[in-house]
């Protein structure tokens, strides 16, 4: 099964930062087997525990049912559609905003460059 896990990357992290050796964030997304060999070994000897540690870091970390571990936040399992169409939304605002800021600070631009006729006289 492919997808998007409901646990947790942050508390992942965390536990693989603090317990990692012992193999705690391996037994918190399921895999108890590999939680195990890691607490047998000591984290592989700190070679496992670091990569492990990496990978969770960079969102390639996988659970039991092999789906990748995403959200950081706990509760954020189920908005990331509504948080992307706001988002989404949100930019386009900017966007907008930015390109007509723009164009007002062009036309002010241009409007100082111009040489007052009056400045011209008392020279």
């Amino acid at each position: 099964m492919s997808g998007t896990s409901d646990k947790s990357r942050g508390v992942a992290f965390v536990l693989a930062a603090l317990l990692g050796w012992a193999g705690a964030h391996r037994f918190y997304v399921g895999k108890v087997g590999t939680g195990l060999l890691m607490l047998f070994t000591f984290g592989g000897l700190g070679v496992w525990y670091l990569y492990d540690v990496i990978v969770i870091a960079s969102g390639g970390f996988r659970d039991a049912d092999h789906r990748r571990l995403i959200h950081w936040d706990p509760d954020a399992g189920g908005h990331s559609a509504e948080i992307t169409h706001e988002v989404l939304d949100e930019l386009d605002a900017l966007r907008r905003e930015v390109g007509e800021l723009a164009e007002r600070v062009d036309f002010t631009e241009r409007l100082l460059m111009k040489t007052n006729p009056a400045d011209q006289l008392d020279r």
